[in-house]
């Protein structure tokens, strides 16, 4: 078995990919005009963060930490900002916002979401950089359960995304979204064992074969949607129950286990 290992930090001096800094440093700007003094910080997650992003394909993923719950006003900046920036950078999919307060941010309770989030997935851009107040961590279960348990939700919301998309553009984005988390969740079924730290959604379909090898026809599938092939919706859908369901009751079956 492999030792645990302390998974990598994204670093931070590492420049952003030449397509997307003008969009960053418009963002930061963007935001502290909007937000005032109520801005403590200000992070990116995702692909642009881990400078892979590939344009026309990968979304702009903000998370941003205020003082104090955002206005009305506050909201509806938010709303102008992605409006202007799809229309400004077309090559971004999607803007995505995610928005928490500093003091729940740095609360116990939120040390396996919060905390392994800017720690390990974020690059602080602006404010004062709460991931510094975490140590490393570890892959364990503790980290998968807290990001992985609501895969039923998850979909329960795809699956109905992709029954009632009106075109295949939209019913692709759709498979691809939950594509993407199932085999990521795959993998996190597993990290306690495997002890290694993987983003790369087809990366951890593979590793997550080493443990599963009976899995691979389903592992296989997910790929296909992941692929951005329009594939027949009662198909898509035939694996969200098969082996979506399957998934869901490993996860209820790992926590009763390990707890």
């Amino acid at each position: 078995m492999n030792k645990p290992v302390s998974l990598p930090v994204i670093d931070p001096a590492e420049p952003f990919q030449e397509a997307y800094q003008d969009v960053v440093r418009e963002l930061i700007q963007y935001l502290k005009g909007g937000l005032g003094d109520n801005l403590h910080s200000l992070y990116l997650f995702g692909s642009v963060a881990r400078k892979t992003a590939i344009p026309e394909q990968s979304n702009l993923d903000i998370v941003v930490i205020t003082r104090r719950p955002i206005s009305d006003k506050a909201n509806s900046v938010i709303s102008t900002i992605k409006w202007r920036f799809k229309r400004t950078y077309p090559f971004i999919t999607d803007l995505s916002f995610q928005f928490g307060l500093a003091h729940e941010v740095m609360d116990l309770s939120s040390i396996f979401t919060w905390g392994f989030m800017l720690k390990h997935c974020c690059v602080c851009l602006y404010g004062d950089d709460l991931s510094t107040r975490f140590g490393e961590f570890e892959p364990s279960w503790e980290i998968a359960k807290h990001w992985n348990m609501d895969v039923d939700e998850w979909l329960t919301i795809y699956r109905r995304k992709i029954a009632e998309a009106r075109t295949g553009e939209e019913q692709v984005k759709a498979q691809q979204v939950i594509a993407k988390k199932l085999l990521r969740a795959s993998y996190s079924l597993i990290m306690h064992k495997d002890k290694q730290w993987i983003e790369d959604p087809t990366a951890c379909g593979q590793q997550f074969l080493c443990y599963h090898p009976d899995k691979e026809i389903d592992i296989q599938r997910l790929g296909i949607l992941l692929s951005g092939r329009l594939v027949a919706k009662r198909s898509v859908i035939g694996v969200l129950d098969d082996y979506g369901q399957w998934l869901v009751k490993a996860y209820k079956k790992t926590e009763f286990k390990i707890g």
